[in-house]
């Protein structure tokens, strides 16, 4: 039986090398078009199975779940309630109502339960395109955002009854309230919403100055006019009009811009110890930029 002779081998076998064919390089992470919608549609698969498998989750606690939404509702006092019965009444008006407010509690938990998995696949698809110290900036941003987002839904989950109170108490005393489901899980998102969101202020303030916008001289100027508007906010989005729901809004909020004004101070500081790159230059001189000097050393 013949067999086909092998070039290369004998070709190493007088003493040369035979050249082996180059692999593929991608050391800058690019990809065409098609490869970037392959790989958003794979994570947008990860997440939506994580959102399913945490909707799950969802179903199972429904009424753990339920209780906890519904309980500053029945902290508001008897006459405020449906027909002044004992226990805390709410009303459902349509025949597929239960349904639906069992999907959209279940979507609200299923979306909290896999947030890591949907965030980790956001990240994944995302981070290839970033510098190492964008990479470090989302990090500690993600970091801060959550817990701060949490802190002001606990603060929102509190001054929810005082809300409700206020808003109830307006009936009239011939009319009776009656409180859907919906419309109370319509004020219990917003409330968390406004909380939430507020809290997020100071963070973004952070970022601001990190980016070189914002910077410590301007926030002092401005000092007085923020805080006067953090109080001015929590007056009008707390639907309550004692001061209690203010304060429970605008004090941390206070608070946590002040820390984030230190933090824009201890950074400026830093800032102005690093040496700059364009110190001594005038306005319309030219900046060094050594591509030659890269490129010659590039060629030895």
């Amino acid at each position: 039986m013949s067999t086909t002779p092998d070039p290369g081998a004998s070709a190493r076998a007088r003493g040369f090398r035979v050249p082996r064919p180059a692999r593929h390089k991608n050391p800058e992470a690019r990809m065409s078009l098609i490869e970037h919608i392959r790989e958003l549609r794979n994570r947008l698969l990860k997440a939506l199975l994580g959102l399913a498998l945490g909707m799950v989750v969802g179903w199972i606690f429904f009424n753990p779940v339920w209780t906890f939404i519904q309980k500053p509702y029945c902290k508001i006092p008897q006459k405020n309630r449906l027909l002044n019965t004992h226990g805390c009444t709410l009303v459902v008006n349509g025949l597929f109502d239960g349904f639906f407010i069992h999907l959209k509690i279940i979507f609200v938990v299923g979306l909290i339960v896999s947030s890591p998995v949907w965030f980790y696949q956001l990240w994944a698809f995302v981070a290839p395109g970033l510098y190492a110290r964008e990479r470090r900036w989302t990090w500690a941003f993600v970091g801060a955002a959550v817990p701060l987002f949490l802190l002001g839904g606990a603060f929102a989950y509190e001054a929810m009854t005082r809300g409700l109170h206020f808003l109830l108490s307006l009936v009239p005393h011939n009319a009776v309230a009656l409180i859907t489901v919906d419309t109370y899980l319509s004020y219990a998102t917003a409330m968390l919403l406004i909380f939430g969101l507020a809290f997020e202020l100071p963070l973004a303030m952070v970022m601001l100055n990190a980016a070189g916008v914002l910077t410590h001289a301007r926030m002092r100027k401005w000092r007085r006019v923020m805080i006067f508007a953090v109080f001015a906010f929590a007056a009008v989005a707390t639907p309550s009009p004692d001061p209690f729901s203010m304060l429970l809004l605008a004090v941390p909020c206070v608070v946590l811009v002040e820390l984030a004004e230190v933090f824009v101070w201890a950074n400026d500081r830093r800032r102005a110890r690093r040496p700059s790159i364009y110190a001594g230059l005038d306005d319309d001189q030219i900046s060094p930029l050594d591509f030659d000097d890269s490129v010659s050393s590039g060629q030895r």
